[in-house]
């Protein structure tokens, strides 16, 4: 199972090690030419992929995102316990936009080259959940660099309240209340999942149409007893 679109999983995992949280630094760094990049500005390309942050999943690369941060985050790839092999880049503490938050990209490699990456890791530690976590040979860690994004997580430092993501994202297509009382925001149409703990804190997940369903399937099968709101209102787009 793929650990990046399995939205509940992730959210629970970043929710529950989140601290204080600040929304602007004193002296934020000079954002990269063009109009702001905002978390709430999402569309689709010609070719229906989900763009956001000036990137386009499936198509702009570990490069881009790098560049548009300024910063070369943290690659390390991710042994699930049902044997799924990922490969995420984390980038820690950034501000883009006058926004503070962690970012956490997925990258798109076939099989069997992540099995190879994982054979030829470095180190091996066990996670909570059974997962392992395992460090690139640097060889490997440098020949990355031209990998598509899969899908991108976005962790803002500050706390939302649900009339600041109405405001913002406008009304989901659907919400969805896991039994932990995570309440997650769908927007199909825009390949986005909000998930907000009732302390206030959110993770922000970006995919693809095709992994978008995949994940809000699996969301559904594995909090069976949890309820799907449906608002009246319309999906708004910014």
């Amino acid at each position: 199972m793929d650990r990046n679109i399995f939205l509940t999983t992730l959210a629970a995992a970043v929710m529950g090690i989140l601290g204080l949280w600040l929304l602007l630094s004193l002296t934020p760094p000079v954002d990269p030419p063009g109009p702001p990049r905002l978390p709430w500005d999402v569309t689709r390309s010609p070719a229906g992929q989900t763009q956001v942050f000036g990137l386009t999943l499936g198509e702009s690369r570990l490069a881009d995102l790098r560049a548009l941060l300024d910063n070369q985050g943290k690659l390390s790839l991710f042994l699930a316990a049902d044997g799924e092999i990922t490969l995420e880049a984390f980038f820690d503490d950034i501000i883009l936009s006058g926004i503070r938050a962690d970012w956490v990209a997925s990258l798109q490699l076939p099989a069997g080259q992540r099995d190879a990456l994982y054979q030829r890791g470095l180190r091996i530690s066990s996670l909570g959940d059974g997962a392992r976590k395992v460090t690139l040979a640097s060889d490997d860690a440098a020949s990355m660099t031209g990998t598509p994004l899969r899908g991108l997580t976005y962790l803002p430092w500050k706390r939302l309240e649900p009339r600041d993501i109405a405001g913002n994202f406008g009304q989901p297509a659907e919400r969805f209340t896991e039994k932990s009382g995570v309440q997650h925001w769908l927007y199909a149409e825009r390949g986005m999942d909000i998930a907000r703990d009732p302390q206030g804190a959110v993770v922000i997940q970006y995919l693809n149409p095709a992994d978008f369903q995949i994940a809000r399937a699996r969301l559904l099968e594995i909090e069976t007893n949890s309820t799907i709101d449906q608002p009246e209102a319309p999906l708004q787009l910014r």
